[in-house]
């Protein structure tokens, strides 16, 4: 601010210089007024901690760098106005305030919790901005100064022009705006809505345009201030997001056209087996039934359900390679149903037919009536359950087309989280290596696998802990925003638990090194009546093509079992003097900003023998 007085004194003396009446004048008043604004302008609070900053470029670098909020690239990406920046202010402040995560919403145990948990952007619920609520146009801290400076980083010399209404005026009339939607209706060859299989079809000139994942892609409803242009500028935001999710989208449904895959999946006999079970060992669902497969692939479960007895089997694909593939085998093996109800019977050789596209774009081709189907079938699961998974579109399909009552297969799904120890890692391998000790590399490698999530296979006498459920899904029931989630696991020692894995009578410090999470689907009996069965990816049963994901913590943490007294209680918790009896870990997973992505953040708690607690930084992973 040093350097604003010195400008400001010299304005005064030059001034002075040129006008001897103005000596006559009395300057204290405005001396006083530029005092008060610099007072202010000093005054620029952190919105996360209580550093103070004069400039708000300065400040926001700030937030960039040590919170990981980067306000400009918000602003330019889900195309925020002067309203939407100011709302997003005072809503990240609330949250704060009451020590929660703005982003994923994660409820922190005090404000130094929160300062370590705060993470890149993830997403937000359903594709609505959370602070877009009027309330939030009331400023949150009195006389916050941000909310009157974070504007002028756009404004030059020319910005004087562009900016008819004075910005104190917007903010005196803030209570005054209004929606006008009719506006944002006329439909001309620059503004045709830009119909999305992500938002259920609405259009880009409706109020909110959304990214797959729930990530806001650009606001387009406006205010009565805001400039016709901007309504140009958002749509050709919304238009490059969603170029950009069909790019993603082509890459990942062109990644299941290699046979290689899909020879994988087959291959997995825990998968396979699990859904020809269901499919064909419970008549009493499937024959006479109309079925409809979600990501069908070579058409393996469309297959089944033919051969089970279904009436109709609708296989939807959007790869059009593996659409064309899954047709002709069902038509190498007299399973295609061709032609149409009017032609001759002698055609309808089969029950099953292909449709290539997305799901979402299924309703409107009107192949397939609403509310028509039977059974709903699909092998939807990704890595870590929801990484690259399907489940928003059994979700859509589920909604769009199913009976009410209709099945589900799986109905359920639930995760699962354990602590493995250090045969769980790479460590071993890496200390005898041809009788030479390379273990530098193996504790090179755990420490990047702590930033970074590892989809390997976990040996079950690696797990350490008990096994405990992360999450449970109901697939008749659940709302899409029920991916994103926080649940708390608390991790004990399972017995008593030797160094090398073994159970042994004598209590030993066991180091656990992190979380390992997989999950099972199940056919229940709610559908399967006949033969209910369950699809494990767990370390304790055989081996899927899924794997475990496993989560490293940043350093290991010692363990004792219960009842342990040979204890330095003075010592830090989870360090060999002083082992945890349980370790709480506070998980989140939410989907991604990146299309078809998950980001996971870990909170760690060691409880010692007499209660004493410690806390670990939080750590994020994204799973890309």
């Amino acid at each position: 601010m040093a350097m604003e007085e010195s400008n400001i004194t010299t304005y005064m003396e030059v001034e002075a210089e040129n006008s001897d009446s103005d000596k006559d004048q009395n300057w204290d008043d405005w001396e006083n007024g530029d005092e008060e604004d610099d007072a202010m302008n000093s005054k620029l609070l952190c919105l996360f901690c209580d550093s103070t900053y004069t400039s708000c470029n300065v400040l926001l670098e700030h937030c960039a760098s040590a919170h990981r909020f980067n306000f400009n690239t918000l602003r330019t990406t889900l195309a925020l106005d002067f309203y939407g920046c100011f709302k997003l202010i005072n809503y990240v402040r609330s949250k704060v305030a009451e020590n929660n995560c703005w982003n994923c919403g994660i409820v922190c145990r005090s404000k130094e919790d929160l300062l370590n948990h705060l993470h890149e952007v993830a997403s937000f619920d359903n594709g609505k901005l959370p602070w877009n609520d009027d309330e939030f146009l009331n400023p949150f801290l009195n006389e916050d100064a941000l909310l009157y400076s974070f504007d002028d980083d756009d404004e030059g010399e020319d910005a004087v022009d562009n900016m008819p209404i004075d910005k104190v005026e917007l903010l005196k009339d803030i209570e005054q705006i209004s929606i006008d939607e009719a506006d944002l209706t006329v439909e001309t060859e620059e503004n045709k809505p830009i119909a999305s299989s992500l938002n259920g079809g609405k259009s880009a000139s409706m109020i909110d345009t959304t990214l797959n994942n729930g990530f806001v892609a650009a606001e387009a409803g406006v205010s009565s201030y805001r400039n016709p242009d901007d309504l140009d500028s958002s749509l050709y935001i919304a238009k490059v997001a969603a170029n950009k999710i069909k790019d993603v989208n082509k890459n990942y449904f062109g990644g299941y056209s290699s046979y290689g895959i899909h020879r994988d999946m087959i291959s997995d006999k825990v998968r396979t087996d699990a859904y020809q079970k269901a499919i064909m060992e419970n008549p009493s669902l499937l024959k006479g039934a109309v079925v409809m497969d979600v990501g069908c692939g070579t058409g393996i479960l469309s297959l089944f359900a033919a051969q089970a007895g279904a009436s109709r089997v609708i296989a939807v694909e959007a790869s059009e390679k593996m659409a064309t593939v899954a047709a002709e085998i069902a038509k190498d093996n007299n399973l295609l149903w061709i032609g149409s109800k009017n032609e001759a019977s002698d055609q309808h050789n089969g029950v099953m037919e292909v449709v290539q596209g997305m799901i979402e774009e299924l309703k409107s081709t009107q192949k397939v009536q609403p509310h028509s189907v039977d059974v709903l079938v699909s092998e939807w699961m990704g890595y870590c359950l929801l990484y690259e998974s399907m489940l928003s579109s059994v979700l859509y399909a589920r909604d769009q087309f199913l009976k009410p009552g209709g099945a589900i297969l799986p109905d359920t799904a639930t995760m699962f989280a354990a602590g493995f120890g250090r045969g769980g890692t790479s460590i071993p391998f890496w200390e005898n290596v041809y009788g030479f000790n390379m273990s530098r590399i193996g504790k090179e490698i755990v420490k990047d696998a702590s930033r970074i999530p590892i989809v390997d296979v976990i040996d079950s006498c690696d797990v350490i802990t008990n096994s405990t459920v992360l999450q449970n899904f109901d697939l008749v029931t659940m709302k899409l925003e029920e991916m994103d989630f926080t649940a708390m696991v608390e991790l004990e020692l399972k017995g008593e638990i030797s160094a090398n894995g073994s159970t042994g009578s004598e209590p030993t410090t066991n180091w656990c090194y992190g979380v390992v999470v997989w999950f099972d689907t199940g056919f229940t009996g709610r559908f399967c009546k006949e033969n209910p069965t369950t699809l494990s990816t767990s370390p304790h049963t055989p081996s899927t093509h899924w794997s475990q994901t496993i989560l490293t913590f940043s350093e290991p943490i010692a363990m004792v079992s219960p009842g342990t007294l040979n204890i330095d209680k003075m010592s830090a918790v989870g360090t060999d003097a002083c082992p945890a009896v349980k370790i709480q870990c506070r998980i989140s997973v939410v989907r991604a900003a990146q299309h078809r992505s998950i980001d996971i953040s870990m909170e760690l708690t060691g409880i010692g023998p007499f209660g004493r607690k410690r806390n670990w930084p939080a750590q994020m992973f994204n799973l890309l």
